[in-house]
């Protein structure tokens, strides 16, 4: 006899539902021909569909026209996604300071 057959079914469960793909997780899948060789950023302009995991299976959420806007949508990234420059803070104004001799 195992370990794991001397398991309670309790435990058994919450290490499984630990170890599972969360409910609403999202992947792109290359709906192009070159999707399938090499990595998710081959054929940068071929359109991706998204799915999203139910708990038990993959299904599609929504269509990205590339590869940069299916990172958005899987990011959460809104607009572009360019970082742009911030305002700089107003600085404080100077302070009175100990002269050193």
């Amino acid at each position: 006899m195992h370990d794991h057959e001397e398991e309670p079914l309790e435990q058994w469960a919450a290490r499984r539902k630990a170890k599972a793909r969360p409910v609403g997780k999202l992947k792109a899948v290359p709906m192009g021909g070159s999707g399938s060789v090499g990595g998710a950023h081959v054929g940068r302009d071929e359109p991706r569909l998204i799915m999203g995991w139910d708990g038990y299976q993959w299904l599609p959420e929504a269509v990205a026209p590339d590869y940069p806007a299916a990172q958005r949508i899987l990011n959460g990234i809104e607009g572009d996604g360019v970082m742009r420059a911030t305002v700089a803070p107003t600085l404080k104004k100077p302070g009175r300071h100990r002269r050193t001799t």
